[in-house]
């Protein structure tokens, strides 16, 4: 998760403030290491890297990583590509550059990034998430096709579709670093089917010894029809080719950049 910025504690923001929010950004974001060990993405930067070298119409080298969030699947890219990564939250991003020293990392919003240098491949991963409206949507798309070099390959997955979307839902996890255990709890919901959010709540029981602390972060989360996601790719310009994630079979959105510019744009595959 990644990609916004420090906000406030246990409010959720308002569904048209797209600017900052989430505890795990800012005064949590050392239980991230905890509850998501980086070790645990390197199967999943595996895959990406095969995703993006199938797709790709260019050799990959250097990647940007929108919304790079504590850098847990930088540290599986690195060991691929030479990686720059974007994100709003100073917490993530001292994580990350503990965790990378050796990729660049850069504060900004996801949907206008601080460079203008072109890259080979882009990836976009949960922040996509913190993407409330089709309008959103688009920007951090055209974003990425905007700091792509011709033959260059876009990567996101779909996760939450409208079609996939069940509420509610409660997730439990439970983890331990040394002395530290927590449990954590990931509940969703969608109130009001006929938007484009649901609302995703945090719930972090922390123990050090017999000390126990409960912590509360509150998210307000996008939620589109995969179509719209399809759509919003091959509007800003890419060839969207048709693909898969993980074992569950997550849609993912692929897109090309077409080699040259008086290519057809935005044609779906």
């Amino acid at each position: 998760m990644s990609g916004i910025l420090p906000g406030r504690e246990v409010e959720l923001m308002s569904k048209n403030d797209n600017t900052g929010r989430g505890r795990l950004y800012g005064d949590l974001a050392w239980v991230w290491p905890v509850i998501s060990p980086p070790a645990d993405y390197l199967a999943e930067a595996d895959e990406i890297v095969t995703l993006l070298r199938r797709f790709g119409r260019r050799e990959i080298r250097r990647v940007l990583d929108l919304g790079s969030g504590g850098g847990h699947v930088d540290y599986g890219l690195k060991r691929h590509f030479t990686i720059t990564g974007v994100d709003l939250s100073e917490a993530m991003l001292a994580l990350a550059r503990e965790l990378n020293p050796e990729v660049t990392y850069l504060r900004g919003d996801l949907r206008t990034p601080p460079t203008d240098e072109l890259f080979d491949a882009v990836y976009l991963g949960d922040a996509v998430n913190h993407m409330l409206s089709e309008d959103d949507l688009r920007r951090a798309f055209q974003a990425a096709y905007d700091h792509l070099a011709p033959g260059g390959a876009f990567f996101t997955v779909a996760e939450e579709t409208r079609e996939r979307f069940s509420s509610p839902r409660t997730y439990v996890t439970h983890h331990a670093v040394e002395d530290i255990h927590v449990t954590f709890i990931q509940d969703m919901h969608d109130p009001d089917v006929a938007d484009t959010v649901y609302d995703l709540t945090l719930v972090f029981l922390i123990r050090r010894g017999i000390e126990l602390t409960v912590e509360v972060d509150r998210h307000c989360c996008g939620l589109f029809p995969l179509a719209a996601w399809q759509a919003t790719a091959a509007e800003v310009g890419f060839d969207v080719q048709e693909a898969t994630f993980g074992s569950a079979a997550i849609p993912a959105i692929v897109g090309v950049k077409p080699p040259a510019d008086h290519m057809s744009r935005g044609r779906l595959r």
